[in-house]
């Protein structure tokens, strides 16, 4: 088949055409212009059929609850909930309590851990508050205080004091892209959320460029007080695709798509 010429024109050569001539020789009569509509049309109706197998999303039983805690062929297609409506202090809660709830959390509260508020000490603090259950909040601060330290923040292009230096944007943010529950009882759960992170200073001459990473966050969370909050998290690295060919952004663009693009609410 030959998709184009010098000319600018599309043509179709039909494997008994002329090797002798580039276009496959001369107008043919009905039968062969018959057989190239078929051929198309046959074409087409197998892209049809493959778009819709792909879009097909698993048949009825896989929304069905199963025993075990592995992940299903639909474990994260919409699960019909409205997501949640309320907020503490700007974080997503008001969470079902259920396993999806579970996930929706866990979800939530990784974009607000890797998010660049986490820089600022009175931010940093109230998020906490919000997301840790009560007795373990404490704890939570004085070991992340004890991280963010000025040396840190110098590290990722900051002022020592983890304020932006002035002409850059500082970038520092997660994105979930699946969750796993890998256990759960009636109050309590851990799941494992897979997220893409970006962090660094975008800005001409920035000596700490934003670039992307991939870790998984595991999340302990415990229902308490009507909600869930977490007991405890850490975190690994991948898994990572391999890296593709697209071209790295400009500063500018880069921190005009951070300053444009808000984050998202998720929810099962």
């Amino acid at each position: 088949m030959s998709l184009g010429d010098d000319t600018g024109q599309t043509r179709i050569r039909l494997p008994e055409g002329d090797g002798g001539d580039p276009y496959g020789g001369g107008r043919r009569g009905g039968r062969s212009s018959s057989r190239s509509l078929v051929t198309v049309v046959g074409v087409v109706v197998l892209l049809i059929a493959a778009i819709a197998f792909a879009n097909r999303g698993g048949d009825d039983s896989a929304t069905a609850e199963t025993a075990g805690d592995s992940p299903r062929t639909a474990a994260t297609a919409p699960s019909g909930e409205k997501p949640v409506d309320t907020k503490s202090t700007g974080i997503p809660s008001g969470f079902a309590h259920d396993r999806q709830g579970a996930e929706s959390a866990a979800a939530n509260y990784a974009v607000a851990l890797g998010s660049a508020e986490m820089f600022n000490k009175d931010r940093r603090d109230a998020i906490l508050q919000s997301i840790i259950v009560p007795a373990r909040v404490a704890d939570f601060e004085a070991t992340l205080d004890k991280a963010y330290t000025s040396e840190f923040n110098k590290n990722v292009g900051l002022n020592e004091d983890g304020t932006t230096p002035k002409g850059f944007a500082f970038v520092s943010r997660t994105s979930p892209i699946g969750t796993k529950v890998t256990e759960s009882s009636a109050d309590t759960a851990t799941v494992e959320v897979w997220c893409s992170g970006l962090l660094g200073l975008a800005g001409e001459s920035s000596t700490n460029p934003v670039t992307s990473s991939w870790f998984t966050i595991t999340i302990q969370l415990e229902w308490t007080n009507d909600d869930w909050k977490i007991v405890t998290h850490s975190q690994k690295d991948g898994p990572a695709p391999v890296p593709g060919d697209a071209r790295a952004s400009s500063a500018d663009e880069m921190a005009k798509a951070v300053q444009e693009y808000g984050g998202f609410t998720y929810a099962r």
